[in-house]
């Protein structure tokens, strides 16, 4: 097989660098290693030749195998000696002017014919490359960590990248077994920017009070099957990391609501709380386990009350299934009883809005997430409003957790926690899509190998419906008078027209 670049150099000998020239070495290419730090670029290629050789330990790799990658890399002392490489890989500090004076170094000791990427995940392409006098040849090459399991990579075209450089680099993607999707040059490209709502509007979220931060992980692991919860993420990629890549793309979008950052996070990292690195985020790591407080135990109640269902709750013959199949008792008339539980089940409105607008007793109505289908989630979740008795609360607590299934009660708040996030989630991506960042096919694959989440954002729209998804982004403006709510464009035609949201124009 024919390799796309055969003398590569990685610039930068971190996790990142090290995995990228691990990549490159399977590949078939020759590899040069070099770090400014004395020694680095040493211990990494130390580090890969102990990789490889327990792999080979393990039947994982044939021992000529074993040596011929071990043979294709090298650590090398100064950039002087990438002469004749022809592409160089830069993985180092995310710093504007630092980039740019390195490139500006390699642009005078590298051939005319060389192409130059940067691994950078917040900067803009464009910028770097304005330190260059042919940057024609400089795209951006955007791993993820740790590179030999995440299997994908972005390939961002800055203003002047020739478009064969694109390919090109596409294609030695490919040949490192990764999947390439291509990418505008945009603040955060695509999974740093469609990443953006999963964090952001959960921290929203907690910053109201609405629920605590592992009620928010759990409610989004078990009814919207996400692997780990916003909080757990945060904890994991360090505050530190994540709370400057928040900021930056808010800056560079001129403060854009979508994208708005959260005091919260602000906050713990001026206190140095950074996550499991700190041994303290969102939850604590005594010893490096995570400590989460158990869930409050299901109320014990002797006698229920009848229930009323609003004939507006989402999903309402679900609903009066579900009541029915648990032992609730059905009232079916057309105002409820004076001893009757309202359950209500909203689409973006919160639960005092919907008692206010019905005229129902508000110390009697509790909200019933209903976005998704209760067949397939594995807990409940339900919202009370600053009048509901906590009796009433209580029973519809252990109503629906009758057969078992988990239940978090939280306080109210327009789309629950599921609505919220799935909402801001597909809305961004949506929005993405409208701009022309990448195509949907490119978005999903993107979003689902680099983030893992249980769907791509679009197919998650046509999962709860664009429909659904529109009416809960309509009534959250409304609830918070936000403009960080209001539907993308891309959404809203969609929606309109009953068309996929991964359908994309001619």
């Amino acid at each position: 097989m024919t390799v796309n670049f055969s003398n590569v150099a990685i610039v930068g000998a971190g996790a990142m660098g090290r995995g990228i020239a691990q990549m490159a070495a399977q590949a078939g290419s020759k590899v040069l290693l070099v770090d400014s730090m004395p020694g680095a670029a040493e211990r990494a290629l130390a580090t890969l030749a102990e990789q490889w050789r327990k792999l080979h330990d393990k039947g994982r790799l044939e021992a000529t195998e074993r040596d011929a990658l071990i043979a294709r890399i090298h650590a090398v002392s100064t950039t002087r000696e990438l002469v004749h490489c022809d592409l160089v890989i830069e993985a180092i500090i995310e710093d504007l002017e630092v980039k740019r004076q390195l490139f500006r170094e390699l642009e005078e000791i590298v051939s005319p014919s060389t192409v130059l990427a940067t691994n950078t995940s917040s900067l803009s392409v464009t910028a770097i490359a304005k330190a260059l006098r042919n940057p024609e040849r400089f795209a951006g090459f955007h791993f993820f960590n740790p590179v030999p399991l995440m299997k994908v990579v972005e390939v961002v075209a800055g203003f002047k990248t020739a478009n064969e450089v694109c390919a090109r680099l596409a294609g030695y993607a490919q040949q490192m077994g990764h999947q390439a999707v291509q990418a505008q040059d945009t603040p955060g490209f695509i999974v740093n920017h469609a990443g953006r709502a999963y964090g952001t509007e959960a921290l929203r979220i907690a910053g109201e009070g609405v629920a605590d931060f592992a009620t928010i992980d759990r409610i989004l692991k078990d009814q919207a099957g996400f692997k780990l919860g916003p909080f757990e993420l945060l904890d994991l990629t360090g505050l530190d990391v994540s709370h400057p890549v928040m900021e930056s793309i808010y800056r560079q979008y001129y403060e854009e609501p979508r994208y708005r950052p959260s005091a919260i996070a602000a906050q713990r990292v001026a206190a140095g709380v950074f996550g499991r690195k700190s041994g303290e985020g969102f939850y604590r790591y005594p010893e490096g386990v995570m400590q989460v407080a158990a869930e409050p135990p299901t109320p014990v109640v002797d006698t229920l009350p009848s229930f009323w269902i609003s004939p507006r709750a989402s999903r309402r013959a679900e609903l009066i299934k579900l009541v029915h199949e648990l032992g609730g008792q059905i009232e079916s008339g057309a105002t409820p009883s004076s001893a009757a539980l309202i359950l209500v089940a909203p689409l973006g409105f919160d639960v005092t809005t919907v008692a206010a607008v019905e005229r129902l007793d508000a110390t009697r109505t509790v909200g019933i997430d209903m976005l998704v289908d209760d067949t397939t989630t594995k807990r409940r979740v339900l919202a009370t409003n600053p009048a509901t008795r906590i009796d009433m609360r209580n029973a519809a607590h252990a109503l629906f957790a009758r057969d078992g299934k988990a239940v978090s009660v939280i306080r109210d708040s327009g789309g629950f926690v599921t609505q919220r996030v799935i909402a801001a989630i597909v809305n961004v991506a949506a929005d993405m899509c409208q701009q022309r960042v990448s195509t949907p096919a490119d978005l999903e694959t993107a979003v689902t190998r680099g983030l893992g989440y249980p769907q791509g954002p679009l197919a998650m729209g046509n999962l709860y419906g664009p429909t659904n998804i529109l009416e809960v982004l309509f009534n959250l403006q409304t609830v918070y008078g936000d403009p960080r709510y209001r539907p993308s464009p891309w959404l809203r035609r969609r929606g309109a027209l009953g068309l996929s949201m991964l359908h994309e124009e001619e």
